[in-house]
């Protein structure tokens, strides 16, 4: 089913509260807690919500949020791009979810690293660590290089630790496997394919203008607008499994529609039925987070940013820069939500973390049937 716009009633969702969590959210702008936001809300192919408030930019320059600001999205480029990328190859044949990482990395090794497998480096469970600033090596080969050689913190499969150096790596296979640079890879296969225009890692300067600002870096010594903000990403070149993705609200439902069509959005099919089944899946119901392959999963227990009333099950991920996507597939709901909460500085980013909980238990509560 193709996107539209409608009316909350044709839905089955009250109008009110969808209202209510938009004010919600305007408050926070008004208060200063956050420069702006654009949400949209999709269910059963009808966009319901699609409002922007507040400002993309504070400083230099004040510039309006618009509806198609494009915003770093942060770490949803791990699900977005890297995990839906590696599970193309995976259909294809070209690589297995229980392949070992070194046998297509070699000089990952030692340390119980022969034990790693991609679906290892999927789920979070991998044991290498969440994050160090390898940025200061200076380059893609020295990042890789050093994640190949650093210990692991934990015995591969004990444990979910959220792993940006193991998407780093996901990356890395994805370009080693295919042949082809991970940018270049999702354009061709992803993105192009359903019309998501304004998806893309690095953004010519051209579209610098409708791209939300982030933080002034204090490594860069400059206010970050269209380069990625995730350190790591920045020295990998712009281009890295963990992050460096770019999109609007209306290409990631895009994304989301294609998901709640379990892999085809119109007459295109990007993943088959049976690999969404897969990648929405708890692979992790005994260990200490719920993750499928690339996403967080509501299972009631963990922790998560879906606040309590969306289903078990349902889906979703952050991006450090105030960004978040929600899908319920047993309502045919998705939620973007995306802000630039770390513009100019970090500071009051918890601010949207105590946020999402409440609007989307806010706009969950509108659906009536």
């Amino acid at each position: 089913m193709l996107l539209r716009y409608g009316r909350p009633e044709e839905v089955n969702m009250d109008g009110y509260r969808l209202r209510l969590a938009c004010d919600k959210l305007r408050a926070l702008v008004d208060s200063g807690m956050i420069p702006g936001f654009v949400l949209l809300v999709v269910r059963k192919s009808v966009i319901v919500i699609h409002e922007a408030y507040g400002y993309s930019s504070l400083v230099p320059d004040k510039r309006p949020m618009r509806r198609d600001t494009i915003f770093d999205i942060a770490s949803m480029t791990k699900p977005i791009a890297t995990a839906t990328a590696l599970m193309k190859l995976v259909e294809s044949g070209e690589v297995y979810l229980r392949q070992k990482v070194s046998e297509i990395i070699p000089e990952f090794r030692g340390n119980h690293k022969e034990e790693v497998t991609i679906w290892h480096l999927l789920t979070h469970t991998s044991g290498l660590p969440a994050w160090r600033p390898l940025y200061r090596l200076g380059s893609r080969d020295k990042i890789i290089s050093a994640i190949c050689t650093m210990p692991l913190e934990y015995r591969p499969g004990e444990r979910v630790v959220y792993s940006c150096l193991g998407y780093i790596l996901l990356g890395e296979i994805i370009e080693r496997v295919s042949g082809a640079s991970l940018d270049d890879y999702v354009k061709k296969n992803i993105f192009v394919p359903l019309g998501m225009k304004d998806t893309m890692f690095n953004p010519p300067e051209e579209l610098h203008s409708r791209i939300a600002a982030t933080e002034h870096c204090r490594w860069r010594k400059r206010l970050i607008i269209g380069e990625v903000h995730d350190e790591n990403a920045y020295a990998m070149g712009g281009v890295s499994g963990n992050a460096g993705l770019f999109s609007t609200a209306y290409d990631l439902a895009i994304f989301a529609q294609m998901i709640l069509n379990m892999g085809r959005y119109d007459d295109v099919r990007v993943l088959s039925p049976l690999t969404v089944e897969l990648m929405i899946r708890n692979h992790t119901s005994e260990l200490n987070e719920a993750r499928g392959l690339g996403w967080i999963i509501n299972d009631g227990k963990s922790v998560t940013s879906c606040g309590d009333l969306l289903s078990i099950g349902s889906f979703g991920h952050t991006g450090f820069t105030g960004t978040s996507i929600w899908i319920d597939p047993k309502v045919d709901l998705a939620i973007i939500l995306l802000t630039n909460a770390v513009h100019p500085s970090r500071e009051k980013r918890y601010h949207i973390i105590k946020a999402r909980p409440v609007v989307h238990n806010i706009i969950a509560s509108s659906i009536l049937v």
